[in-house]
């Protein structure tokens, strides 16, 4: 045996001792809140759980389904979760105003799958027609967040609201109505039950900048502990891409289970929606990896926000975020 391929062997048998003694190590076990039901939008975290990414990231990961009577943010807060899925940064924003010690770590979803939907033949064929209908059929929530922006952007009035009760037999017997929705799913259903494709706004592509679909933690296990921070951030990212652009049949059955109203035509759009309408995958996503944040974005919603009265222009909104985890290129090459 030479020299050098005797130093290759011992190297090789160190490396092969180190990759042991890691996989023998126990894993750190995760509980990461979601904050609905099992869905499509939940895609990459199912990924990263069914493939076995996050177990070679050293996590066990318990995926905790939030729902109607789940309260998974107020548990995350008390630390009864590690991480919990946020909606909007209004949540965020909110929490900073509120003195809650979360923060966003990452934001899987560059563009918030928020839409208005519209019968088509009816003159309301573009975003700026929807001002002439009377009949906005809007959730409570809906009324105090998005559309605080579209009164402030866009000159909507609150008479042109109506009450949404998440059924969509008005909007359809209505043809001069518009309804709120989810782009990877409610134009399907108002396809399938009224038997016409609706026109879809995304509302992101109007202006309405949050990212969506955030991981959040408690700011003392940014500080305490970033590198169980970090891997939960890798891992999930890894997931969002396997999920969007690899084989996704077992975390399909995982999201089936913990949802078992969720079928495979449902879950098979919602797929292609967020990769047509550049849900999670567009922006910096694109050059920066999937969960992409920026200060200036950051800004951009922020001011759109004090503007429609939501903030106070004082208020340090940056508290509500960190980029220490993210913007980091991984799992581009993942990416077909």
């Amino acid at each position: 045996m030479t020299l050098r391929t005797g130093l290759a062997a011992l190297a090789a048998l160190f490396a092969g001792s180190i990759g042991g003694a890691l996989a023998q190590q126990p894993l750190t076990e995760v509980t990461y809140g979601t904050n609905w039901l099992a869905q499509g939008e939940h895609g990459g975290y199912y990924q990263a759980l069914a493939d076995g990414t996050y177990e070679k990231y050293g996590l066990k990961v318990t995926i905790v389904p939030g729902g109607p009577r789940a309260n998974n943010r107020m548990l995350l807060a008390a630390g009864k979760l590690d991480f919990y899925m946020g909606g909007s940064l209004i949540q965020a924003f909110s929490a900073v105003e509120k003195d809650i010690p979360t923060v966003v770590v990452a934001a899987h979803f560059q563009k918030e799958p928020q839409v208005l939907m519209s019968h088509p033949g009816q003159g309301l064929d573009t975003f700026l027609d929807l001002k002439k209908s009377n009949d906005i059929l809007l959730s409570k929530d809906g009324v105090a967040t998005f559309f605080q922006w579209m009164r402030a952007e866009y000159g909507f009035k609150e008479e042109q609201l109506k009450p949404f009760g998440f059924n969509p037999a008005p909007f359809i017997a209505n043809p001069n109505a518009v309804q709120q929705g989810y782009a990877t799913s409610d134009p399907l259903v108002i396809e399938k039950v009224g038997g016409f494709k609706p026109n879809v706004f995304l509302l992101a592509d109007h202006g309405f900048s949050t990212y969506s679909t955030t991981v959040e933690t408690r700011r003392e296990v940014v500080e305490k502990n970033p590198d169980l921070v970090q891997r939960f951030v890798d891992a999930s990212t890894i997931g969002w891409y396997n999920y969007l652009y690899g084989d996704n049949a077992k975390a399909v059955a995982l999201i089936k289970r913990d949802n078992p109203e969720m079928t495979d035509e449902l879950l098979a759009y919602s797929r292609e929606k967020m990769k047509e309408y550049g849900i999670v995958d567009s922006g910096d996503a694109t050059t920066r990896g999937i969960g992409a944040m920026s200060d200036e974005r950051m800004k951009d919603f922020f001011d759109k926000m004090v503007k429609a009265g939501l903030f106070k222009s004082d208020l340090d909104y940056k508290r509500a975020y960190t980029l220490q985890f993210v913007n980091k290129g991984v799992g581009l090459n993942l990416k077909k």
